[in-house]
Formats: structure tokens, C-alpha cells, sequence
């Protein structure tokens, strides 16, 4: 068993190391009040993406449930990287910052008694190999009425799953996306968080009425029906979520 393992991280290793795509942060802040959803905004807008720039990482989207659970706000920070060295190399460099600690610093030095957030949950994805790097989506329109869609697919096992990403890759689930015009953001495997296996997926939308032609569009296309009628892909989602985002107006995205 131990060999098992050690072979399987060591693939994994060889794996990542020749990878040419980009690996994916998102990082969820759980918050429990509207003062704490301020201190999040102006601790991203006023210190941490600016230091992220800094540190030549780009594109830094962040969004807001379009419906807050109000027992559970959300703010969501989607962070592209050129690598897993580049990740391993963040805290270090925002160490040295001395920008983002002096305007991050009411944040970071907040007292046990005055929190900023109640919990952070972080999830790290690698790019599918059809989609290597994150794209900005090409929207017309006021931000306010855009849509994002963050979907989230669990495969009952991890044959399920790496069958549910060959899907989108060999069987081309992507040029469906793409050929229909659903601005995709980035297409990810989960290789850390707390739901796997699992691969998630963001697409883009001017407004719901867009969004909802968009994926009746999806439903009805004959290559879309040709590909999940095949035998070889039945089965390899146990669960899926969705969660209808906006950006934010700091937002790249």
C-alpha cells in the first residue's frame, strides 16, 4: 500500500511538474456581517490585489453571491497562477510588501475580539488540458446585471472523475461550451479542498435572461445530446453545484 501511494504522488509530481497550464486559487471568505463584508472589500481593492499585480499575478477576479445567505455571506477571490511555484512563493513575496502590510494592516492586525471573517475556505485547481489558461470573458453591458456561474461536479470515484474530465476534453464538452458562446472563465480539477474528486468551471453571462437562452441553447444542441448520450460517459457526476456570482467593481473579471 505504501508503495501504492508513494507511485501515485510521485505521477502526480511528474505530472505537474511538465504541466504547461496555469493552477487556480479560490479562495472563499465566510462572513457573518455586513461591517465584515466592508473590511473584506477594502482589504482586497486597497491591499491585496494591488499586491498580487505586483507580484505579476493578473486577472484577480472576486464576486459576490447575486443572493447573500444572510446566515453566511460570501465573498469569492479567484486567483490565476503560472504555477505551483509561483503559489508556494505568494506569502513570501506579500511578506515583503511593505504597500500591502501598511494598507492591508487594519485587517491583518485585527484584534481576536474583531474579527474580519468567521472562517476561509481555499480551494486549488489545475487547468484542464483544453483550457490551459484562464480567460477574461468578452461581456457588454453594466457589471451589475452580469451573471458568472460557478459550477462544482463530484465524481462518485476518482475513475468517475477523471472519466467526467476526459468528457470535457477528449469528447470536446469544451468546444460545446466554446462554439456556443458561454465565455468560460477556466476549467479546473480540484487537487486540494474539501469535495473530491471534483472539478469545477466558471462561464459568464451579460444577464440572466442571457444566461438562461445560453443554456437552453446547451440542452437542445445536437453535439451536446450526441456526447452525453455515449455509453462511456454515463454516470460520472454524483453531485453538482451551482452558485450566480457578480463581480465586484475592483474586480479584473
Amino acid at each position: 500500500m505504501k508503495n501504492s501511494t508513494l507511485s501515485l504522488c510521485l505521477l502526480l509530481l511528474c505530472s505537474f511538474s511538465s504541466f504547461a497550464g496555469e493552477f487556480y486559487q479560490v479562495k472563499i471568505y465566510h462572513l457573518k456581517t455586513e461591517a465584515q463584508v466592508a473590511r473584506v472589500d477594502s482589504f482586497l481593492s486597497a491591499a491585496f490585489l494591488p499586491a498580487l499585480h505586483r507580484a505579476g499575478i493578473g486577472q484577480v477576479g472576486v464576486f459576490k453571491p447575486i443572493e447573500q445567505d444572510t446566515a453566511d455571506l460570501k465573498v469569492y477571490v479567484l486567483i490565476p497562477f503560472k504555477s505551483l511555484e509561483q503559489f508556494e512563493k505568494l506569502p513570501a513575496a506579500l511578506e515583503k510588501d511593505a504597500a500591502y502590510k501598511r494598507n492591508g494592516g487594519s485587517y491583518m492586525n485585527a484584534d481576536h475580539t474583531d474579527v474580519p471573517f468567521a472562517r476561509l475556505e481555499s480551494i486549488l485547481l489545475k487547468a484542464f488540458r483544453d483550457m490551459p489558461r484562464l480567460e477574461a470573458p468578452n461581456l457588454t453591458g453594466p457589471r451589475k446585471d452580469r451573471v458568472y456561474e460557478l459550477r462544482s461536479y463530484e465524481g462518485p470515484t476518482e475513475k468517475y472523475f477523471v472519466n467526467k474530465v476526459k468528457m470535457f476534453n477528449d469528447g470536446d464538452e469544451i468546444g460545446i461550451f466554446r462554439k456556443l458562446g458561454f465565455n468560460a472563465v477556466f476549467y479546473g480539477e480540484v487537487i486540494a479542498g474539501s469535495r473530491m474528486p471534483n472539478l469545477m468551471y466558471m462561464t459568464t453571462f451579460k444577464d440572466q435572461a442571457d444566461r438562461d437562452a445560453h443554456w437552453k441553447a446547451f440542452s437542445a444542441d445536437p453535439d451536446w445530446k450526441r456526447l452525453s448520450a455515449m455509453e462511456e460517459y454515463k454516470n460520472n457526476v454524483s453531485r453538482s453545484d451551482k452558485f450566480f456570482l457578480r463581480p465586484t467593481e475592483y474586480s479584473d473579471l
